[in-house]
């Protein structure tokens, strides 16, 4: 038996018996205790047998009357599912039978310690009963062997087998019993550990979903707590990117050619995203929107998120799928205070709220392409660590005017000095 292969043959045997209602652990008991009873039979025929050709019918038709009585609590089991009849019956016939064979055989010695087949009652309770069940078959196990002993002396402990018989036979008992134990409890704890694997592995499947979709820290939260989840959060950066000229683009690709047009783009996004420890918040269609600061609080949030967007547009300017399809970016930046938070029963989000958040918006849909624009609240947090140029004053959206700043590059760390000229 390659592994000790009862997993597999209680899966066969078991097959079409076990309630499709239960769960798993429930199926597990009723495939193994099918096998279990199986085993009981073959091994009470066997017993059965040799008795019989040792000149002790009496004794060998009580395994052999177990046996036939198993099979049709087998066959009653298979035709109506009821699985707590069957467990009882399987484990009384256990219980007292080998008892009854150890009187028929004259008492301990003569029926070579039989009554050890009565172990497995209460064994089997533990793994095919409720636990706290286990205990009543246990105290009847313990209940038939005082009887036994106390009805020895009146036994005829004379019987039709020799010594080396006898001798044979106790250690066919000890071992039989010992080695069904080992392997229902062997079967049971290896497909209990499968299964539980196969748990692990599937959570850690819907925590890497969930981490896909929520900062690690607010995923915590949800796990553990039933409430609304609502930061306000003093001082963030936010980016928003947005693809130029994408909706003509689309007239000329193909439906895949699109998605893995964006694929690229943003998947490359998503890595600088890891490598900065910001806060990827959502992409719409071509728009990639991404925060610095949340839900963590940091105080270089601005510098983080100023060096991101760097690398996005080199990313853009030297990829050559881009190149060669003149895909460029328009990036704006914003900083300070908003609202963060998750929103939503089904499909929830962890989003952003906030007049910040509003104005890093508008700073990417009133820029221009290829450039990264920035607020005057980013520029006065960047300005000692990034070079930047004044576009002077532009009319926003909702905002009026506003003076804002392009974003060109980072400064050398020799010129990283806070005193230094700020910028052009």
């Amino acid at each position: 038996m390659d592994e000790i292969g009862l997993l597999r043959a209680a899966q066969r045997m078991g097959a079409g018996l076990a309630d499709p209602t239960a769960n798993d652990d429930q199926r597990l008991q009723q495939q193994l205790l099918v096998a279990g009873s199986l085993m009981f039979i073959l091994a009470g025929t066997l017993w059965g047998l040799a008795y019989m050709i040792l000149g002790e019918p009496a004794a060998g038709l009580i395994p052999l009357f177990y046996a036939v009585v198993s099979a049709l609590t087998i066959a009653h089991y298979r035709a109506t599912r009821r699985y707590r009849f069957f467990r009882f019956s399987q484990l009384l016939l256990i219980l007292l039978l080998p008892v009854a064979l150890q009187v028929a055989l004259g008492g301990f010695v003569g029926s070579s310690a039989v009554v050890l087949w009565s172990l497995i009652s209460p064994f089997g309770a533990l793994l095919f009963d409720e636990p706290g069940r286990a205990p009543r078959w246990f105290v009847g196990f313990m209940a038939v062997v005082v009887g036994a002993a106390i009805i020895e002396p009146r036994l005829d402990i004379t019987n039709n087998l020799p010594p080396p018989v006898i001798v044979v036979f106790y250690v066919a008992n000890v071992g039989a019993v010992s080695l069904i134990a080992f392997l229902l409890l062997y079967s049971f704890v290896r497909q209990r550990n499968l299964t539980l694997g196969l748990l692990r592995t599937e959570q850690e499947k819907s925590e890497n979903l969930l981490l896909n979709i929520l900062p690690r820290e607010i995923a915590a939260i949800l796990k553990n707590e039933n409430r609304t989840i609502a930061d306000h959060i003093e001082g963030a950066s936010i980016l928003f990117a947005d693809m130029v000229g994408f909706t003509p683009m689309t007239a000329s690709m193909t439906p895949i050619e699109m998605v893995e047009l964006l694929n690229s783009v943003f998947s490359h996004f998503d890595e600088l995203v890891e490598t900065y420890g910001v806060e990827k918040i959502r992409t719409i269609g071509d728009s990639y929107m991404v925060a610095a600061g949340v839900p963590r609080p940091r105080p270089d949030h601005a510098q983080v998120m100023a060096a991101m967007a760097l690398d996005m547009q080199a990313y853009v300017h030297t990829n050559p799928w881009c190149v060669k399809r003149q895909i460029d970016f328009r990036i704006g930046i914003n900083s300070g205070p908003l609202v963060a938070g998750v929103i939503g029963r089904k499909k929830f989000t962890y989003d952003l709220w906030g007049d910040a958040v509003n104005t890093a918006s508008r700073m990417e849909s009133h820029g221009e392409p290829g450039r990264i624009q920035i607020t005057a609240a980013t520029y006065e947090l960047i300005r000692a660590d990034f070079i930047c140029e004044s576009r002077g004053k532009v009319n926003v959206k909702g905002k009026g005017e506003m003076e804002t700043w392009y974003l060109l590059g980072a400064r050398s760390r020799a010129a990283s000095d806070p005193s230094a000229p700020s910028g052009k």
